[in-house]
């Protein structure tokens, strides 16, 4: 298997796993009965779950950006230093996106999604070059 596609499969796991932290706290100030149910009034969840929710999301819609550029990559038969060193550094800035949106690291969020999107750029680039 590929740097690549290694690096995706780690993604994949990472954006499936992130809604765990947040739905044990949904649990834990809900209930369990209000947690896997449909509660008119629901109470809020802490903070920090409310953006790793958040966090979760954008997780999941650039996956779909990230490992389209990476499947096609791989479908082409292009594969170099550049693309496999973005696909690791992808995966890293998305884990740090991840950490700096729940513990409301503004500077380091927004840097860590821009990094990840260079990325994205960069495996794209080298798909159409």
């Amino acid at each position: 298997m590929t740097t690549e596609l290694t690096y995706l499969a780690m993604v994949a796991v990472l954006t499936g796993l992130l809604w765990v932290p947040y739905i044990m706290n949904e649990i834990m100030v809900r209930g369990l009965v209000d947690a896997v149910g449909y509660p008119e009034n629901p109470k809020p969840l802490a903070k920090w779950a409310q953006r790793l929710k958040a966090a979760h999301f954008n997780a999941v819609e650039n996956l779909v950006v990230f490992a389209a550029l990476v499947l096609v990559a791989q479908a082409a038969g292009i594969h170099n230093a550049a693309i496999a060193g973005a696909a690791h550094v992808y995966f890293w800035a998305r884990a740090v996106h991840a950490a700096a949106y729940a513990f409301a690291v503004p500077w380091v969020r927004t840097l860590a999604f821009v990094i990840g999107f260079g990325c994205q750029m960069c495996i794209a680039w080298h798909i159409l070059a």
